[in-house]
């Protein structure tokens, strides 16, 4: 990338209470693999899926860093489809909404997810103020 990260220019905040906070440049995060990113006193996982053709580049996610069940770290789990799999117990959780998807009957217990976006090569989370 050519150009710092502290010259991409994002749009304004959709909403007032949050604000977007650019985490790492694409090539950072590689297809398939998720990396933690500490903001403030929130460590997140950021998570590049891969190839998206709706989007026409690889598709962002963001949770929280900590698997609900012994606090695990999820950037260092397996990303399966839209999920990683906690690398301490298995625990797999959904990157979409932050549910447990296994094991069955945990699906209440959830990660907070944060929106994501792509500007110019750069990876912004929005997190609250």
């Amino acid at each position: 990338m050519t150009e710092s990260a502290s010259s991409v220019r994002l749009q304004p905040d959709l909403q007032p209470d949050h604000h977007w906070i650019r985490v790492a440049t694409c090539d950072q995060i590689p297809p398939r693999q998720g990396r933690s990113v500490s903001i403030g006193d929130r460590e997140l996982a950021i998570f590049n899926l891969g190839p998206s053709t709706e989007l026409g580049g690889d598709r962002f996610l963001a949770v929280d860093n900590q698997c609900p069940h012994k606090a695990g770290p999820l950037a260092d789990g397996i990303v399966t489809g839209t999920s990683v799999v906690c690398p301490l117990h298995t625990w797999k959780i959904n990157l979409v909404d932050g549910c447990v998807q296994r094991p069955q009957g945990a699906g209440e217990q959830c990660v907070a997810t944060y929106a994501v976006r792509v500007d110019e090569g750069v990876v912004a989370v929005s997190v609250p103020r």
